[in-house]
């Protein structure tokens, strides 16, 4: 993937000028930086949500996946019920379900989880779902550090070869996806 991104701006605040990235496919990107510099703006471009800018983006995935910052869920159904928005296949489900800390809670409605299990289910269903580049703004918020570890560590065994792009403060939590290219806005 190809961007360049001649400009961006909201109002008289200018994110983007004379911007170029090149993101070769299959590789872990983590892109950090402080509040305001731009993270979440540049990963809506790059995953096509965003198409208000001066520029282009070449060989942006096909079928890409967002974990944004806000878990994003159904709070009034269970969990299964979000998770066959995406998928349909009960093996998998279980499987990751049972790495993510979930199994016995299939049932349950989102508004009865905590912050940190409606997370794990957020990352869950973004890990269901058929894509070619997974896009993760703040994957690991709320979650103690040994929980991201083990969601870090199933994160790369599902998107093995696939392109990951990642939205962080936390050089930790790049180191934990492996990333191989860090790019600071």
């Amino acid at each position: 993937m190809i961007a360049d991104i001649r400009y961006k701006a909201f109002g008289d605040k200018v994110i983007f000028n004379n911007f170029k990235l090149e993101i070769p496919e299959g590789v872990t990107i983590a892109i950090e930086g402080p509040s305001g510099k731009g993270k979440t703006t540049l990963l809506r471009i790059l995953s096509g949500l965003d198409k208000d800018f001066d520029g282009a983006i070449e060989n942006m995935p096909k079928k890409p996946i967002i974990l944004f910052q806000e878990d994003r869920l159904v709070e009034t159904i269970s969990l299964e019920s979000n998770l066959l928005m995406v998928s349909d296949d009960k093996e998998r489900i279980n499987y990751l379900l049972k790495e993510l800390r979930l199994d016995g809670e299939l049932k349950n409605k989102i508004s009865s989880f905590s912050g940190g299990m409606k997370r794990r289910a957020a990352i869950l269903r973004a890990l269901l779902a058929d894509c070619d580049a997974l896009f993760l703004d703040e994957p690991f918020k709320g979650l103690d550090g040994a929980l991201k570890e083990s969601v870090a560590a199933l994160i790369r065994r599902e998107n093995k070869g696939k392109t990951l792009i990642l939205i962080t403060h936390d050089r930790i939590e790049a180191e934990l996806l492996n990333a191989e290219l860090f790019i600071n806005l």
